[in-house]
């Protein structure tokens, strides 16, 4: 069986590579030989792919930006499309993007997600998709690259740590994190709020470097290979998620195998991964958010109980064994 997997080209310390990068070795260890391309949003680029490797079938990550050039293609393979959470919580509410997220669904072999709360949705929203979207459990592979966070980048061993990996976006929500904590820094000034990640957004990212500049609580580690973030991770207290929408966050799925507590926004892509009072809090609004931070940097045996490591939950072997029966589906080998 040969796979093609196709991933939007951008920063490779993106989820969506991760991912794609996840699935090839899973497939791969089944005896599939398994392509992975980062593609630009050009159907000529897709074209090319398709004819080099040859493929059985293809797998695309985001229904809009690989699916478009793909269905521009006219590659006559059946094909999986894997929604992100824009796909879903920002393409579909979208006038350019809903069209071929709508075709997407309507010729894909196969519809899926990570997240158990999205595939829900769309069976109601979208009957017609029937039998056709499957939720497909996801996986973490943890990195084993050493990464001394606090060394690196001067946090003395016993000061709180807050830690946001996101790239700089709107959808991540980062500068409205610093504006979050504004008002928890007008009472205390115990703590660091941290923040790494790609800059996509090059708008957006100069606005959050100014505003970072004005707050001295805050620092920007810049990018953190994804091989090191179980290590980074291990060295803060808190991990933070106040994104708009998430499909499944890896960062958040990490922090729950590695043993960190979480303390993220309360959307679906959050809420399929967060267990409040089990692994994180999840908070609605700012007076919320100033309620579980505040709790989370005095209570020490709260923060013991949400760092017990989830070591089963998220086990890379059933997410591509799941996906390789779903190949197998559209090639009729099951």
């Amino acid at each position: 069986m040969r796979i093609l997997i196709l991933s939007p080209r951008q920063d490779r310390a993106t989820g969506n590579y991760v991912t794609a990068r996840r699935f090839q070795r899973g497939l791969e260890a089944f005896g599939a030989v398994v392509r992975l391309a980062e593609v630009p949003p050009e159907p000529a680029a897709v074209a090319e792919e398709v004819a080099a490797f040859a493929p059985d079938l293809a797998i695309l990550l985001h229904a809009y930006r690989t699916g478009r050039p793909w269905l521009e293609a006219g590659a006559k393979l059946p094909f999986l499309v894997l929604l992100t959470g824009t796909d879903v919580h920002q393409g579909l509410d979208d006038s350019e993007q809903r069209p071929w997220i709508l075709r997407a669904f309507r010729e894909a072999a196969v519809v899926a997600s990570q997240n158990p709360l999205t595939c829900a949705a769309l069976r109601r929203d979208y009957p017609q998709l029937g039998s056709r979207l499957h939720y497909l459990p996801p996986g973490i592979e943890l990195g084993t690259a050493p990464y001394a966070l606090r060394r690196l980048h001067g946090i003395p061993p016993g000061v709180f740590l807050f830690f946001c990996p996101a790239s700089l976006r709107p959808v991540k929500g980062v500068l409205e994190l610093l504006e979050l904590f504004d008002p928890l820094v007008r009472q205390r000034q115990d703590f660091i709020v941290a923040f790494c990640g790609p800059e996509l957004d090059a708008d957006y990212a100069r606005r959050f470097h100014a505003a970072l500049n004005e707050r001295p609580w805050a620092r920007y580690f810049g990018i953190i290979p994804a091989e090191a973030m179980p290590a980074a991770m291990a060295e803060v207290d808190v991990i933070l998620n106040n994104s708009v929408a998430e499909g499944l966050p890896n960062a958040l799925l990490e922090a729950t195998v590695v043993g960190r507590p979480i303390l993220a926004r309360d959307i679906p892509g959050n809420a399929a991964v967060v267990r409040p009072g089990e692994n994180g809090l999840l908070y609605g609004d700012g007076s919320e958010f100033l309620a579980c931070a505040s709790r989370l940097l005095d209570d020490g045996a709260l923060r013991e109980l949400l760092s017990l490591p989830d070591l089963e939950g998220y086990r890379p072997e059933r997410e591509a064994a799941e996906l390789r029966r779903l190949c197998e589906g559209m090639l009729g080998e099951a």
